[in-house]
């Protein structure tokens, strides 16, 4: 028995990040692969409060992406299986719409249309009152179709329940500032807490989940090879009028802003093409993207969507600017130009068991677990293969 199988101290795995990718790979490692010592380290006080919390909480059924065809078809296999895994943080007593600008649209509706009908995705015509919410100059064609909305608030009560009926052992306020081959183990972990305590914990596997941070550690951590984009956007949080109240409008493709319904506050977001995202820049390791957002200034551009937005739906201009939820917002490179929303899933060669995962949507925790179930994961007792590389589902 080796001194790191005989340490008592010891993790099977560290997961790095406390939103909904990093707590459900730690449940799915304790339930599923049978993992007896997991610590999962999350930098806020408590679990889903950044990106998978500042979002429009959207479970999506495909429609949003009629030009990359992989990501609409994995959003249509995943959908039902989230509804049933988790029915009651899943908000389904809306209607849902979308619909197509008869100018600077990519996509026609004749070609929406046919989209849906390629993925399997249900589309209905909408009724006369519906469709007498837009802008009949702007707006070629509506569209009832399918698609939910998600209440964070539910799904950090599920994180918190299974983690703890699953032992994980939970570092709040605390981050993880280095990652290194360890001498007497695999890996070893240095975290840091916010008042500057310091661990150091030795483990076999190391999940990085943290999102917009997958490139902030020191020690023999190499980076993800795959290019990144981040965003400082503004989702808007506004009160709808009575006519809007029950429904969600996507309009697109190219002028291209959602409203939706936030379960978590009751309100609805409002997110806009041209002005939600805020600044952009491309990813490095030397510039912290979660120091950039806290020392952003936070200057709302709502009065701007609110009316382009205004121009498509009339009523809009009655709602009500109520809260903004500003986030960084992570995305490949690669996929700028076609939506695609793949998930990240890296294994550093030049460190033996450590991932870094990343996902643009909800619905690709499924795409994680697929891939998850291929890799040769077990405890402190098992032996680990893996060919390495990049998996982008």
């Amino acid at each position: 028995m080796s001194g790191f199988e005989a340490d008592p101290t010891s993790q099977d795995a560290v997961v790095v990040g406390g939103g909904f990718y990093g707590t459900a790979i730690a449940v799915y490692l304790a339930r599923q692969r049978g993992l007896k010592r997991i610590v999962l380290v999350e930098r806020e006080p408590a679990l889903l409060m950044r990106a998978s919390y500042n979002n429009q909480a959207r479970v999506h059924n495909g429609y949003h992406y009629p030009r990359s065809f992989t990501t609409a078809y994995r959003s249509r296999i995943n959908l039902p299986k989230f509804v049933v895994d988790w029915p009651g943080a899943v908000k389904r007593d809306f209607t849902k719409l979308y619909a197509i600008a008869r100018r600077n649209s990519k996509v026609t509706a004749k070609q929406f249309e046919r989209f849906c009908r390629d993925i399997g995705a249900d589309i209905q015509p909408v009724n006369t009152a519906l469709r007498g919410l837009f802008e009949p100059r702007l707006i070629e064609d509506v569209f009832l179709v399918e698609e939910y909305a998600f209440d964070t608030t539910k799904l950090a009560s599920w994180a918190r329940r299974e983690l703890s009926e699953s032992g994980v052992q939970i570092r709040y306020q605390s981050r993880v500032t280095a990652i290194s081959k360890g001498a007497q183990s695999p890996l070893q972990v240095i975290t840091e807490t916010t008042q500057g305590n310091q661990e150091v914990i030795n483990c076999r596997y190391v999940f990085n989940c943290t999102y917009s941070g997958l490139n902030q550690f020191k020690g023999d951590f190499p980076g993800v090879s795959t290019g990144l984009k981040q965003e400082i956007t503004e989702m808007a949080l506004m009160q709808m009028p009575e006519s809007l109240d029950g429904l969600g409008i996507t309009v697109m493709d190219g002028p291209f802003f959602s409203m939706m319904p936030f379960p978590a506050r009751g309100l609805h977001t409002l997110s806009h093409v041209r002005y939600t995202p805020h600044l952009h820049w491309n990813d490095q390791s030397d510039l912290d993207p979660y120091a950039r957002l806290q020392h952003y200034a936070r200057e709302t551009r709502v009065d701007r969507m609110v009316r382009d937005v205004g121009r498509y739906i009339p009523d809009v201009l009655k709602a009500k600017h109520v809260d903004s939820l500003f986030e960084v917002k992570t995305v490949l490179m690669k996929n700028e130009g076609d939506d695609g929303r793949p998930i990240l899933f890296e294994r550093h060669m030049e460190l033996p068991g450590c991932y870094s995962i990343l996902g643009g949507k909800i619905d690709n925790i499924y795409d994680v677990i697929e891939t998850l179930e291929k890799e040769n994961i077990s405890g402190i007792d098992g032996q680990e293969k893996s060919n390495g590389g990049v998996v982008n589902v």
